[in-house]
C-alpha cells in the first residue's frame, strides 16, 4: 500500500468516530392544555425529537420511570386524579439500536373538578313576569399564575339543568345563555323548581309567585250613555305604594289626565261621556319594590248609547212601567161608564112604568 492511501485512510476513520461519537438527539416532552389540569379533562403528551429531520422513530414512553405500553408520538387520555405523575420519553430509530437522549421529566398534575357556584338575581321567590339572571360561578386556585389561567385562557363551556334530568341547552325567547350567565324573561310559574350548573354546584330552588292581580269595577254599569260621568276603580290585592297604570282598547295606550279624564291614585273618572269614550279599559300598578308590577287586569267594555237611543229607551221604560196603571185605570172607566148606563137606563124604565100607571 502506497504513502498516498495512508492519508485517505486515517479520514475514513475520523468519519467513522465522528459517527460513532456523534451526540444523541434530544427528546422534549411537551403537555397540552397545562401541567395542571381538572379532572376530566382532555390532555395530550406529545414526545418531540428535536433536530431529527425525517427520520423515522418508535417511542418509548415512562411514568415514574416505569415503561408505559405506547409507541406513538403522541399519547392522550381524559385525566383522572390518578394519572397525576411524572412523565418521560425516548425515541428509537427502527433501523438501527440507536436512540434518543431520555426527556426531562414532566410532573402532571391533576387535580379534582372545579366547584362551582349559583347565584340568583333578583333574590328567590320571584314574581310571573319579572326577569331572573341565575350565574354560574366556577372556583379556581388562589396562586395567582394558575388563576390567570384559568380566568384568561380557559375556555369554560357552562351547561345548565333544572329539575332532575332537564338539561337547558336552547336559547329560547324567554331563555338566554350567555356562557356563564343563563337568564329568564318573563318569568312563568311553570318556570319554578331547582336550577344548577355544570360541575358539583348547589342547586338553587327558583321559587315563583304569581305577581299581586288586579281587578276593574265601572260605576255605573255599562252601557251608559252620553254626558254621564264613568267611575272605574283598579283594586290590586297585596303590598302597597303602587302607581296605577290605565289603559285604553289594545294598543296599549296610557292614559293621560286631560279636562275630561281625571286619575286620582285607583280611580279614573270620565265626566261628559261620549260615543269616542266607548272602548276596552284596563288597569295595573308599578311600584319601587319588589314584586313591581301587578297582572293586568280584567278588561271591562264600555258601550255608550247616544242621546237619540236614550228617548227611545225612556220611552219604552215608561211605558213598561205605566202599563199596569194604565191599564187598571182603563178598567175603572169602563165600571164608572157601565154603571152611568146602567143607572140612565132604570131612571128611563122608571118613568114609561110611572106614566102607564097614571093613565
Amino acid at each position: 500500500m502506497g504513502s498516498g492511501a495512508l492519508p485517505l485512510i486515517l479520514l475514513l476513520m475520523s468519519f467513522i468516530h465522528a459517527g460513532l461519537t456523534q451526540e444523541s438527539p434530544k427528546a422534549v416532552l411537551k403537555v397540552i392544555p397545562d401541567e395542571r389540569v381538572f379532572r376530566g379533562e382532555r390532555v395530550t403528551l406529545t414526545c418531540d425529537i428535536q433536530g431529527a429531520g425525517d427520520i423515522q422513530w418508535r417511542y418509548s414512553w415512562f411514568r415514574n420511570g416505569k415503561p408505559l405500553n405506547r409507541t406513538t408520538a403522541e399519547i392522550s387520555f381524559t385525566a383522572d386524579v390518578s394519572d397525576s405523575a411524572e412523565y418521560s420519553c425516548r425515541g428509537e430509530r427502527s433501523d438501527s439500536q440507536r436512540s434518543s437522549n431520555i426527556s426531562s421529566a414532566v410532573t402532571l398534575t391533576v387535580s379534582d373538578s372545579s366547584r362551582s357556584s349559583l347565584t340568583v338575581t333578583p333574590e328567590s321567590p320571584v314574581f310571573t313576569g319579572e326577569t331572573v339572571n341565575l350565574k354560574c360561578v366556577i372556583e379556581t386556585y388562589s396562586y395567582s399564575d394558575w388563576r390567570w389561567r384559568i380566568d384568561q385562557t380557559y375556555n369554560w363551556r357552562y351547561e345548565w339543568y333544572k329539575d332532575p334530568d332537564s338539561v337547558i341547552s336552547q336559547t329560547s325567547d324567554r331563555y338566554t345563555v350567555n356562557r356563564d350567565t343563563l337568564t329568564i324573561r318573563g318569568v312563568t310559574t311553570s318556570d319554578q323548581g331547582r336550577y344548577w350548573c355544570r360541575g358539583p354546584s348547589s342547586a338553587v330552588y327558583l321559587s315563583v309567585k304569581d305577581s299581586p292581580r288586579s281587578s276593574l269595577t265601572v260605576t255605573p254599569d255599562s252601557p251608559v250613555f252620553t254626558g254621564e260621568t264613568v267611575t272605574l276603580k283598579c283594586v290590586i290585592e297585596s303590598h302597597s305604594n303602587w302607581r296605577y297604570e290605565w289603559y285604553k282598547d289594545t294598543d296599549s295606550v296610557m292614559l293621560q289626565t286631560s279636562d275630561r279624564y281625571t286619575v286620582n291614585r285607583d280611580t279614573l273618572t270620565i265626566r261628559g261621556v261620549i260615543t269616542s269614550d266607548q272602548g276596552q279599559y284596563w288597569c295595573r300598578g308599578q311600584r319601587d319594590q319588589r314584586p313591581n308590577s301587578s297582572q293586568d287586569s280584567n278588561r271591562i267594555h264600555l258601550s255608550v248609547n247616544g242621546s237619540g237611543q236614550i228617548s227611545v229607551f225612556s220611552i219604552l221604560s215608561f211605558l213598561l212601567a205605566a202599563c199596569p196603571y194604565l191599564l187598571s185605570t182603563v178598567v175603572l172607566l169602563f165600571k164608572c161608564y157601565r154603571a152611568r148606563v146602567t143607572s140612565t137606563e132604570d131612571q128611563s124604565q122608571y118613568a114609561v112604568t110611572e106614566e102607564q100607571t097614571s093613565i
